[in-house]
Formats: C-alpha cells, sequence, structure tokens
C-alpha cells in the first residue's frame, strides 16, 4: 500500500501549490476482514498496519486507534509526550498524532482501528471522536472496564463473524457493536478529571479553540483576549485554572508541538518551520524552540533520524 500525503492549508507555505507535506499512513483497508473500516485484534509482536511504517519509529496514522492493555507496563509516546500504561487501561490514537511505539515494552491486549468515514456523523458527534482535548490515557475503575472489555468481546466476535449475516447486514452491526464500544468509551474519556475541568469553564474552552485557529500566526494573549472579548485577567484565571499554565505558556506549547511535528515529518528548512508557526525569523525561531525544549531545530530533527 502506498502511503498518502495529508494536505491542508498549513502545508503550502508558499501559497504557490508547492507542497511539504507531512507524511501519513492511511488506513489498511485490504487488512481488514471483508474490507470492513475496522478492525479488531490481539496485539503482538510483528503487527503493523504499513510495510514502510516501522512502529517504534515516530510516524502518523489518518485513522483511529483504542488499545485495552492486559500486560504492562506499556511506554508509548502521543505528540512528544510520554505514557505509561498498565494492565486495564486504555490508549486513544486519534487521526493526526504523532505517536512511536516503545521498542522495550512488550504489547499485550487488544488492538481495534477505524478509518474516519466508517461511522455516521451522529455517532461521530455524540462519541466525541475528534475530542483532542481529552487524555489519549484512560484509567477505567473496575465496572467500567468489565463493561468496556464486554463490549469490545462482543464486537471482536461479530467482527469475526462473517458467515451468518449478507455482507451489508454484517458492517451494519458492526457499526452499531463499535457505537456501543465508542459510546461507554466517550463517557469514560469525558468524566476524567481533566476533561471535566476542561469542559467546565466555557472561557478556557472559547480560547482553546481560538489558539487552535490561530496559533501559526497568533501568539498575543492581549490579542485573543480582545478577540473573545475578556479582560485579559479573566483570561489568565480561566487558563490557570484549566490547565495550570498561563496563557502564553499554552500558545507556546501548543506552538512547540506543530515544530516539532513539522521538524519530525517534513525535510522543510529550518526557516520554513519557523514561518510555519509565526516565526518569520530563523533565528528567532531557534531561540524560542531552544528556551522551550532545551534544543536546537536541527538538534531535535537529527535526534529521530
Amino acid at each position: 500500500m502506498a502511503d498518502r500525503t495529508i494536505q491542508g492549508p498549513e502545508d503550502d507555505i508558499d501559497g504557490d501549490g508547492g507542497v511539504d507535506g507531512i507524511r501519513t499512513f492511511p488506513f489498511p483497508v485490504e487488512l481488514s476482514v471483508c474490507g470492513v473500516g475496522m478492525q479488531i485484534g490481539p496485539m503482538g509482536d510483528g503487527r503493523t498496519w504499513h510495510a514502510d511504517a516501522p512502529l517504534e519509529r515516530v510516524h502518523r496514522i489518518d485513522f483511529h486507534v483504542v488499545m485495552l492493555f492486559t500486560a504492562g507496563p506499556v511506554h508509548h509516546m502521543i505528540d512528544f509526550a510520554e505514557y505509561e500504561a498498565r494492565a486495564g487501561d486504555l490508549l486513544w490514537i486519534r487521526p493526526g498524532q504523532v505517536h512511536r511505539f516503545s521498542r522495550t515494552s512488550e504489547y499485550r491486549g487488544t488492538v481495534l482501528t477505524m478509518q474516519p468515514g466508517f461511522l455516521p456523523r451522529s455517532t461521530v458527534e455524540a462519541t466525541g471522536l475528534y475530542r483532542y482535548d481529552l487524555p489519549p490515557l484512560l484509567h477505567p475503575d473496575e465496572p467500567r472496564l468489565a463493561a468496556l472489555e464486554a463490549s469490545l468481546a462482543q464486537l471482536r466476535r461479530e467482527y469475526e463473524d462473517t458467515t451468518t449475516l449478507p455482507l451489508s447486514l454484517h458492517t451494519s452491526v458492526l457499526r452499531h457493536s463499535l457505537t456501543a464500544f465508542l459510546l461507554r468509551l466517550a463517557h469514560l474519556a469525558a468524566s476524567s478529571e481533566q476533561a471535566a475541568r476542561q469542559q467546565a469553564d466555557t472561557t478556557f474552552t472559547l480560547f482553546r479553540d481560538a489558539v487552535e485557529e490561530g496559533f501559526a500566526t497568533n501568539h498575543s494573549v492581549s490579542a485573543y483576549a480582545d478577540a473573545l472579548g475578556y479582560s485579559r485577567r479573566t483570561l489568565v484565571r480561566a487558563v490557570r485554572a484549566a490547565t495550570g499554565e498561563t496563557p502564553k505558556g499554552f500558545i507556546d506549547k501548543r506552538v512547540v508541538l506543530e515544530a516539532k511535528r513539522l521538524l519530525a515529518h517534513t525535510d522543510m528548512p529550518i526557516g520554513r518551520v519557523g514561518a510555519a508557526v509565526g516565526f518569520p525569523d530563523a533565528a528567532n525561531f531557534s531561540k524560542f524552540f531552544q528556551l522551550h525544549t532545551g534544543q536546537t531545530p536541527v538538534a531535535f530533527r537529527a535526534e529521530l533520524g
């Protein structure tokens, strides 16, 4: 299967149609039973979704991955943050997130992958499939874990049963079973302490969304406060309550994450990476990046290589 480049507005940096895209591996439809838009099965050695995507290297995928672990600890990097999962924990990786499997961890449990578009829009909205603000690592209590395991086991049975129903009905049953599991998973994610704090604060939610839309060109706390109709003091209180950091720290963290993604996944010159995240001057970008990461952009890229 050929890999593909997902092109967004940020990819056409020069405005001339030239693309420095982030390489993204697509959902392997040909590996799923009956070619449906999902897969489910055991985790183990040698599993991959693309021959050219070694799991221990940093890469991106354009589909959802949910891993339910039966052993641990497992160390897994998602968007340059390290997570430690243990037996009974789940990791939920969403499309476009940068991640890497650990060379030293043994992955044991069940892995579910699903293609964007396999589920109807109403289900996507109800399950929060694209809530990138929610934490990827989830720790269900015993009753919730038992319910998730039962739901996932039922989904796996339906997935593997290809003989008792026509393909159209088989696919429909899979969608319903997948929806049932995702509703439980979404409830777990939304009820976590971090998610509850973020959802409860409308001011922070609006700020977060504004930063997500404008971080590549706007790094000014005052500009965001003015655009949202809040005083700077109100914005500082809301962001600190939700995240424990200042609005400037929140903005800078998002800028650094995008810069890391571009450094890891493209061959763009350092100056163009800086321009893509709001630093027309390459020297200023390098100083900013080193201040927040302890490394120069060049050193960060070389370490990943």
